[in-house]
């Protein structure tokens, strides 16, 4: 019997991946870290090496083809069990136990962190997860004084014996009322922001990107109101009592109800990061590593508008 190689890699799963959870070429091409062009050649390759078409170009998001279903089924199968298999050996190396105590920066936090420390428990079991309460404007300082085990922060900034492992990128978006008179605009600049009320979480200006980026920048100083609650500030927009600045993936639902109404802020848009910060003695221990790996994957796969940032 004749030994056919298979024109079939794991990196080509991957690919499929991208496009199914981003709906775009360009998109996925930005999740495995490849150029648009690469990524279309790769496809390509791969659909010359069946004859057969695996998504249809001109559908927005994308529409996968009766193969590329088939494919994108083996991918999803595929890729899971080769995750599986990669954490059993770590495990046999390192072995299976251990703490991590997480400490956030951010209030809109916890809209993606606990899916991922769910699924992250049915990897790790035998890790104990816990919440640092609260949150907090130093949460490197926890993790060198022994007080917290990894930090969610929205810079990497260089710091002796602490790391950095990207988790995503995502824009943030100007909320404000359907019936406001900057609904009808749509990218607004600072200095839209001058005769309005910021209605924004209760931390120092500069953990807010929109003052910190684009306000303060340019000189603008807007009245302000507070709120702890994602919730709480979309209903004072949606009540015209000022307008806000968050996270797109967490407004998305409220606007697809037609509670407010989102505008870019600034031309190429206002982007914040986060990443996972962890002492430096930590950082080869697998199931530290493997929690940002699946902080990274659930976010990816749950959250619309993510960007990746590089390794």
């Amino acid at each position: 019997m004749e030994f056919v190689m298979s024109a079939l890699e794991l990196r080509h799963l991957k690919s499929l991946l991208a496009l199914a959870e981003t709906g775009s070429v360009s998109q996925a091409a930005q999740r495995v870290y490849l150029t648009q062009s690469a990524l279309s050649h790769q496809l390509k390759q791969l659909e010359a090496a069946y004859g057969l078409t695996l998504f249809e170009r001109k559908t927005q998001p994308l529409r996968f083809t009766p193969a590329g279903e088939r494919l994108l089924a083996l991918a999803r199968e595929l890729t899971a069990k080769v995750a599986a298999a990669e954490r059993d050996l770590a495990r046999i190396r390192q072995g299976e136990a251990g703490e991590i105590r997480v400490a956030v920066e951010c209030h809109t936090c916890f809209d993606w962190l606990m899916p991922a420390m769910d699924q992250y428990r049915q990897h790790w079991p035998a890790v104990e997860l816990d919440i640092v309460s609260g949150f907090h404007a130093d949460p490197v300082g926890l993790l060198l004084s022994d007080r917290a085990d990894l930090a969610i922060v929205s810079e990497a900034e260089p710091q002796a014996g602490v790391i950095h492992l990207p988790l995503f990128a995502y824009e943030m978006v100007g909320i404000v009322a359907r019936e406001h008179p900057l609904a009808a605009k749509p990218v607004w600049e600072a200095g839209d922001f001058a005769g309005e009320t910021l209605i924004h979480y209760p931390v120092a200006d500069e953990m807010l990107d929109l003052l910190r980026k684009v306000l303060a920048p340019a000189g603008v100083d807007p009245a302000r109101r507070t709120a702890e609650l994602t919730i709480a500030i979309i209903q004072l927009v949606a009540s015209r009592r000022g307008v806000a600045a968050l996270p797109y993936w967490a407004v998305q639902p409220y606007l697809e109800r037609g509670y407010v109404t989102a505008r870019r802020v600034g031309e190429g848009g206002l982007y914040s990061q986060l990443y996972a910060a962890l002492r430096e003695s930590d950082a080869e221990r697998a199931y530290m590593q493997d929690f940002a790996q699946t902080v990274r994957d659930t976010s990816f796969a749950t959250l619309p508008g993510l960007s990746p940032l590089p390794a």
